[in-house]
This record gives structure tokens, C-alpha cells and sequence, in this order.
């Protein structure tokens, strides 16, 4: 039997294979992956000028919003979104508040409310931020968030939203996500909503006589938006029109992001109180004839049906007849006059390509039969109802077009829809007015 000898294999010396293999230069830190959406639970308000809503919610496993607790109640002291008596509107959010916390046996300490007061008006900023050749670093971002909220503050107007819409790295444009590249300088086009101080202290004070605390205003048509827009029309570009009971409120969505908020001061109890005035009908028998047979657009049958109108001052059984057909008169005026309000404002946004052929209606006021025809009409663009979606739990009484901003205000506090949504936005600029006022309630209330 033959031997076979192996050769003892020749090891090289450590310092030829350190000549021969390059060192391995170390692995750049990965970046931050974005946080999944916050449990809960969750409070929001919806405080509008005809309406108040509440509604809890908690993020199941899967990642979907669920309604525990939801409660809706008639708006008392707040006119076009603004507080105007603050016993009638502590009342009403106290009760509204108490029944949704009594369907989800949760108590609420803080509550996401939606902004409708205070003429909200939207702003762009360009901002830079020296680097000095180093990587991007959180703290990078939150600087030049907080130095666009520096320059945004002018006199008796607060900073509500500091939207970031787009970063540049020295000369490259569009970095969706600035962290971890190398730059000497950072820039970024920032979205700015403000609005009147004495209005959001107003409501500041309410909530504090509810003993409930202001977690996060949110921008109303932007939360309809979160909640009605599919995925699509956001990235290719579409205008949300929400049609409340004192405002009107218009947010513009492209690639992904909020670029312009709008807020008209017109909505559907305008078209109530042209019905009530004349008529010479209480208010609440022109909220229901608007609501029974209110229509944008005519047809001929109207000439001939006649509706019951009780007269103000007068018996309930004295009732005059009028025509519908005058009823249909009263309303398309006010609507068209909302319409080209809408359309004027986006012509002067200068938005038409990024606002894409998309509208979106919501909000109560859009319920009315032919309003969706009348505005694809004045606007020249195709014209859907939108309601909330992807959202569980909500009662078949609350998920309709009316209660789009609650349903977004509740995908806004999950965490949902923020750009760079990991990112602890803790240094967001001064000690602004705001936080002064939070600050004094507190402590004195």
C-alpha cells in the first residue's frame, strides 16, 4: 500500500498579506428605519362650527387604526371654527368628550384638535444650514426646521406646521432623506401654516377648562386628506375641498406631500341662513329643508312640488307653500359662489400642474345632492366624494364626508403621514407665544 505524503501548505508571513489584502474600511451606520405607528391610545377633536366630534382610537397589530370610542354632539359657542363663548363651547366639548370616553372606558389627558380658527394662511421658506462637510445628523434637521420656524414667526400670528417638502445636499436637489450624506451645506423648502394667536389661545383656554391638554393642532383640510386620498392621488396630485358648517377649508397634495392649505370663510350653514332669511323660517326648519330637498342643480318637477314652510313668529300649523324649485334657487348661488372662491384661490396658488385633474370632495356641506357635478363644472376637473378609509370601528353614523377630519386627526396622532416620522422633533425653534400660553393655563387653570 502506497503512502501518499501531503505538503504541509506555506503560511505567509502577517505583514505580505497585509501588503497583499486592503484593509477593510468600516460599514457606515445604517440609517434609522422608520418607527412603526404609535399604540395609542388616542384623543382628537373635530370642533367645528355646527358640529363637535370625538373620537378614541388604538392601532391594532396590523397596523389599522381602530375606533374604540366615537360621540358627536351640536357645536355651542364656536363660529367659524373660532371660540366665541367659552362656557357654551366648555359644555359642549365636555360632554362630547365624556361620551366617547365613556363608550371606550378611556380617560383622556390630551387631545389632537383640528385648526379652522385664526384665518390660517400657508407659507414657503427656503432654508440653509451650514454643515461643514460632516454627514447629516438629526439634530442637522431639526436646526433648520427650527430656524424656518424662527423666520416664519411674524407679529400676532402663530406657527402651527413646519412641513419639510423636500432637502438639497450642496447641489444635488430632491434628497427625500438628508441623514447620513455628506454635505457642506443642507438646505430645504419648508411648508409653513400659521395662524391668528388670540384664536389659538382661545381654544387653549377651553381645553383647559375641560381639563384636557393640547397635545398637537393639525391643519383641518389636511387632515381630511389623510383620510380620504388614496395613496396614487397623493404621489400624482389632487386638491381636497372640505365643506364644513362655517368654513371651507383646501389642501393640495403632489409626490406625496402637503404643498398649500387654503381657508374660505363660507360653508353649508350659509346656505341655511340664506334659506332661513328668505323664507322667514326658524334655522333649524332651513337646516332641514336644505338637508330633505336642497339641490345644487334644478330639474322641471321642481316648479311643481310644494313644501311646507312654518313662518318665524307664527302657529306651527299656519304653514306657507313654496315651490321647491325656490329652494334650489337659494342654494345654487351660494355654492357657485364657493366654488369660484375655491377656483380663484387655487389659480392664485400657482399650483395648477402640482394640483393635478383630482378633486376630492368631503366634509358635511358636500352631502348636498348636485354638489359634486356643480364643482367638476366651475373647476374643470373630475370631482369624487371622498370618505373616510381604512379605518375600523367607526359607526356607520359617523363614516361619512362630515367626519373626514376626525378620521385624519386620528391617522395624524398614530404617527401616519408625517415626513420623517422617526425623528424626535424635540428642538422645533424659541420659546414661542404658544408654548408661553400652554404654559400659563397650566399653571393657573
Amino acid at each position: 500500500m502506497n503512502d501518499i505524503t501531503r505538503k504541509k501548505p506555506v503560511q505567509a508571513e502577517p505583514d505580505l498579506l497585509q501588503s497583499i489584502t486592503p484593509p477593510v474600511p468600516p460599514m457606515p451606520p445604517e440609517p434609522p428605519r422608520p418607527r412603526p405607528l404609535k399604540a395609542g391610545p388616542f384623543g382628537v377633536l373635530d370642533v367645528g362650527s355646527t358640529k363637535i366630534c370625538c373620537l378614541i382610537g388604538r392601532v391594532d397589530s396590523d397596523g389599522v387604526m381602530r375606533v374604540v370610542g366615537s360621540s358627536v354632539q351640536a357645536a355651542r359657542g364656536i363660529r367659524a371654527g373660532g371660540i366665541v363663548d367659552l362656557d357654551a363651547a366648555e359644555a359642549a366639548i365636555r360632554r362630547v368628550v365624556a361620551e366617547a370616553e365613556n363608550q371606550s372606558e378611556i380617560h383622556l389627558r390630551h387631545v389632537t384638535v383640528n385648526l379652522t380658527c385664526g384665518q390660517p394662511e400657508s407659507r414657503l421658506y427656503n432654508v440653509q444650514w451650514p454643515v461643514g462637510g460632516r454627514a447629516v445628523t438629526e439634530q442637522d434637521i431639526r436646526r433648520v426646521l427650527g430656524e424656518g420656524r424662527t423666520r416664519a414667526t411674524l407679529g400676532g400670528r402663530e406657527t402651527i406646521h413646519v412641513l419639510p417638502l423636500v432637502f438639497s445636499v450642496d447641489e444635488t436637489p430632491g434628497v427625500p432623506d438628508p441623514r447620513g450624506l455628506h454635505a457642506e451645506q443642507l438646505s430645504a423648502k419648508l411648508h409653513v401654516i400659521d395662524a391668528g394667536a388670540t384664536a389659538v389661545q382661545n381654544m387653549m383656554t377651553t381645553l383647559a377648562r375641560c381639563q384636557l391638554d393640547l397635545h398637537e393642532l393639525v391643519s383641518a383640510p389636511m387632515a381630511a386628506g389623510l383620510a380620504t386620498l388614496v395613496e396614487d392621488e397623493r404621489q400624482l396630485g389632487a386638491t381636497v375641498i372640505d365643506m364644513g358648517g362655517g368654513t371651507t377649508g383646501m389642501a393640495v397634495f403632489s409626490e406625496g406631500q402637503l404643498l398649500h392649505t387654503a381657508y374660505l370663510p363660507v360653508g353649508g350653514g350659509h346656505v341655511t341662513n340664506d334659506i332661513a332669511r328668505i323664507l322667514s323660517t326658524p334655522v333649524t326648519h332651513a337646516e332641514r329643508l336644505k338637508t330633505l330637498y336642497g339641490n345644487a342643480e334644478g330639474c322641471p318637477d321642481d316648479e311643481r312640488e310644494m313644501l311646507p314652510v312654518p313662518l318665524v313668529g307664527e302657529e306651527e300649523h299656519q304653514l306657507h307653500r313654496v315651490p321647491r324649485s325656490q329652494i334650489v334657487n337659494i342654494i345654487k348661488p351660494r355654492l357657485e359662489e364657493t366654488f369660484e372662491l375655491v377656483r380663484a384661490r387655487l389659480d392664485s396658488a400657482g399650483l395648477a400642474r402640482e394640483a393635478g385633474n383630482r378633486v376630492v370632495l368631503t366634509g358635511g356641506a358636500s352631502q348636498l345632492s348636485g354638489a359634486r357635478e356643480m364643482a367638476a363644472r366651475i373647476l374643470d376637473r373630475q370631482v369624487r366624494a371622498g370618505k373616510p378609509v381604512h379605518l375600523r370601528g367607526l359607526p356607520d353614523t359617523a363614516s361619512g364626508p362630515a367626519f373626514a377630519t376626525a378620521a385624519g386627526l386620528l391617522t395624524w396622532a398614530s404617527g401616519a403621514g408625517r415626513r420623517l416620522a422617526d425623528i424626535e422633533m424635540t428642538e422645533e425653534g424659541p420659546d414661542t407665544l404658544l408654548r408661553r400660553v400652554i404654559k400659563f393655563i397650566r399653571d393657573r387653570v
